[in-house]
């Protein structure tokens, strides 16, 4: 069996009296897209600094590709490619000039893959950083994580400050990233963007994991959306009464909810009255999501 590209075992940070995470094991299998979601100050920043060794755990421990991550952090770091979430650059240099820097650290600047990439994010790389917008810095940093073509991706807030269709590019980066066997992390807000790229999702809230799915398994536990036009008043009265469903909004065309009960049985109730439209479909990531932390506020 392929060895896990990031292991966590019981990893622990303290900040004095404050809390940092708690006792986190976690592992990503190579050649997938794992995604890392948590609402600000859940401990996500705290886990990724942790994973790239800019700070060092209270407890616990850390490996990428077998390897230490304290320890072993050189080998590891020729591996990976990282975005933090506001990237610092040097104002005063030029986008070639930063990424053509980095380059030369790590003895590996292709220059024909960076023009390739700036020209898929559409990324102007001959203004000085100080100039850039939001957006054009974050295509800056992706670009500097993706330029050596590493094994592990470990972005931090990829898209922010991206329009749509940049976004939507950098989703085939991803993908064909996957393609070529390699490992992404990624902590994201955009919750529509991990369930578009992510196999797996792990959920953190207040320093503690809370639930680890695969995306697939997620989109079978969540309830299905649904939203029905008909002009016959007995449809919705008899959907009302079926189990595992919910009514959020009713107008005088129709209705929109929830269902988590048995498709056939509404398949069943539906096939006895005219219906105008119907649409039924996986709820959104979100929808989990705020269901995670629901059920885990009211447990505490």
């Amino acid at each position: 069996m392929a060895e896990n590209v990031i292991e966590l075992r019981n990893l622990t940070k303290v900040y004095g009296k404050a809390r940092g995470v708690q006792e986190l094991n976690l592992r990503v299998e190579p050649g997938t897209v794992f995604g890392f979601l948590g609402p600000n100050g859940a401990g996500k920043s705290t886990t990724i600094n942790m994973i790239m060794d800019f700070i060092r755990p209270t407890s616990g421990s850390v490996k990428i590709f077998g390897l230490d991550a304290s320890r072993d952090s050189i080998q590891v770091h020729k591996r990976l490619g990282f975005l933090a979430d506001g990237m610092a650059m040097d104002d005063n240099l030029t986008g070639w000039q930063q990424l053509e820097y980095f380059g030369r650290l790590r003895n590996d600047f292709d220059k024909a893959y960076i023009t390739e990439l700036s020209n898929r994010l559409h990324c102007n790389l001959h203004r000085k950083f100080k100039t850039l917008s939001r957006g054009n810095r974050q295509k800056v940093g992706l670009i500097t994580a993706l330029m050596h073509k590493p094994e592990l991706l470990v972005l931090d807030e990829p898209t922010s400050g991206l329009d749509p269709l940049i976004q939507a590019e950098f989703n085939k980066i991803i993908h064909e990233h996957k393609q070529a066997g390699g490992t992404a992390f990624i902590s994201s807000h955009v919750l529509s963007e991990v369930q578009e790229i992510c196999d797996t999702v792990t959920f953190i809230r207040e320093g503690r994991l809370i639930a680890t799915k695969p995306v697939s398994e997620i989109a079978k536990e969540s309830p299905k959306e649904f939203s029905i036009t008909t002009s016959n008043k007995g449809l919705l009265s008899a959907l009302q009464k079926l189990a595992g469903m919910t009514i959020s909004e009713k107008t005088t065309s129709g209705a929109h909810g929830h269902f988590t009960g048995d498709v056939n049985d509404l398949i069943h109730v539906l096939a006895k009255y005219e219906i105008d439209t119907f649409t039924f479909q996986d709820a959104e990531l979100e929808t989990t999501f705020m269901k995670y932390y629901e059920e885990e506020a009211n447990d505490a």
